[in-house]
């Protein structure tokens, strides 16, 4: 009893780490918005952890320009997510629904390192990801609720969200099984010859799974541009990371594989660890990245996520390393943008998400004959007769 104590003790000191940005003037000696490129450096929050590699510079380079943008999407899939939240509590929503709130400096970090070029497949915690590549709140609404606009057509629902002309492709439901995909698209990367990489996420609840070590065995030995990258938000479902895994370093366990564990709550760090990663993995093969971050909702819509975990946990997370509270404080603190002007931002951002929602509850449902479509490739379809066999009761188109 004592030894859990202690172990779940130190797990949430791990999970909540200072910000070490402060705000250094007064909110009346702001100037306004700023879209201006000349380059800042500023330091991640924390060191990169390595495994058989160098790790990044902690000083990265970025504008202003960037850190309002990055501040601009995490407040939009903050709020998005929210309103799934209601949406389906108010059951316009159903089934599955893993939402992403806490998370979101992964999905901008990521996007800001890479192209349209480079691939993206994940788990089931999609929704951020899929606007990261480009997707927009009318497809997301139209998809958790099921309708004609959905970026699946309303079939795939929250679990199954894809945008193959931007590089992501999926929103995968079974546990795990998106890593082997995303090794051989990497092996096509690398087979075209186009400088491209394959970005593959899991959580750590995934990181147990065996197909996961054998697509990694693959790709070192291919020296596959595929890079790893376990979302590491302590709870795979409700069981804390050192109950399921012996070793819980997930940076490390490539072995022959090198790692990086990154703050994944610190968007300039992802962005960092990112550009590093793509190119280690064109000259050199695959790499894992462990993002240290934390989802603020329970794993699904079903759970209330304050069974395995205090509120105070939860709550301090908020306080000490929120992704968007970092990034705001940084707008601040170098004269970027005003409280005021990032509070608009935000209301604007309510509003856009406001509006797609509206739009999304006018979409139609899909015709019962789409039961039958993107089953099989285009013209390779099959027909289904009565039970006489008489009578041709479906044709696939």
């Amino acid at each position: 009893m004592a030894l859990s104590h202690l172990a779940s003790s130190a797990s949430r000191s791990k999970l909540m780490r200072p910000i070490t940005t402060a705000l250094s003037r007064s909110l009346s000696l702001r100037r306004p918005i700023s879209t201006d490129s000349k380059p800042l450096t500023i330091e991640t929050s924390v060191p990169y952890g390595s495994h058989n590699c160098e790790a990044p510079s902690r000083s990265v380079q970025t504008t202003s320009e960037e850190l309002f943008s990055f501040f601009h999407d995490m407040a939009k899939m903050r709020r998005m997510e929210i309103a799934a939240d209601s949406l389906y509590k108010a059951k316009l929503i159903r089934g599955f629904c893993h939402l992403y709130d806490g998370q979101e400096a992964v999905a901008v970090g990521m996007e800001a390192a890479i192209t349209k070029k480079d691939s993206i497949i994940t788990a089931y915690r999609d929704h951020c990801t899929f606007v990261g590549r480009g997707g927009t709140l009318l497809e997301v609404f139209s998809e958790l609720m099921g309708r004609q606009d959905g970026c699946s057509k309303g079939k795939g629902g929250s679990m199954h969200f894809y945008r193959k002309k931007d590089g992501f492709y999926g929103g995968h439901g079974i546990v795990g099984a998106q890593v082997p995909l995303g090794c051989g698209l990497a092996f096509a990367q690398k087979y075209s010859k186009d400088e491209s990489v394959a970005f593959t996420l899991y959580g750590d609840g995934a990181a147990n799974q065996g197909q996961l070590f054998e697509a990694l065995n693959i790709a070192a030995l291919w020296d596959l541009p595929a890079i790893l990258v376990c979302e590491n938000n302590h709870y795979g479902m409700g069981t804390a990371e050192w109950r399921a895994a012996k070793s819980h370093s997930y940076y490390k366990r490539g072995d022959y594989v090198p790692g990086l564990k990154v703050d994944g709550m610190d968007a300039l760090a992802v962005k960092q660890a990112c550009k590093f990663a793509k190119e280690h993995a064109l000259k050199n093969g695959p790499i894992i990245l462990e993002m240290d971050t934390y989802r603020y909702h329970g794993h699904s819509m079903s759970d209330p996520g304050s069974t395995y975990r205090t509120r105070d946990e939860i709550s301090g997370v908020r306080q000490e390393r929120d992704p968007i509270e970092r990034i705001r404080k940084l707008l601040l603190a170098h004269d970027i943008a005003t409280e005021k002007e990032l509070k608009d931002i935000e209301k604007e951002v309510r509003k856009e998400v406001d509006q797609a929602i509206a739009q999304a509850k006018e979409s139609p449902m899909p015709e019962p004959s789409e039961l039958f479509t993107n089953v099989y490739v285009k013209g390779l379809g099959t027909e289904a007769f009565g039970a006489d066999r008489k009578e041709v009761r479906v044709k696939l188109p």
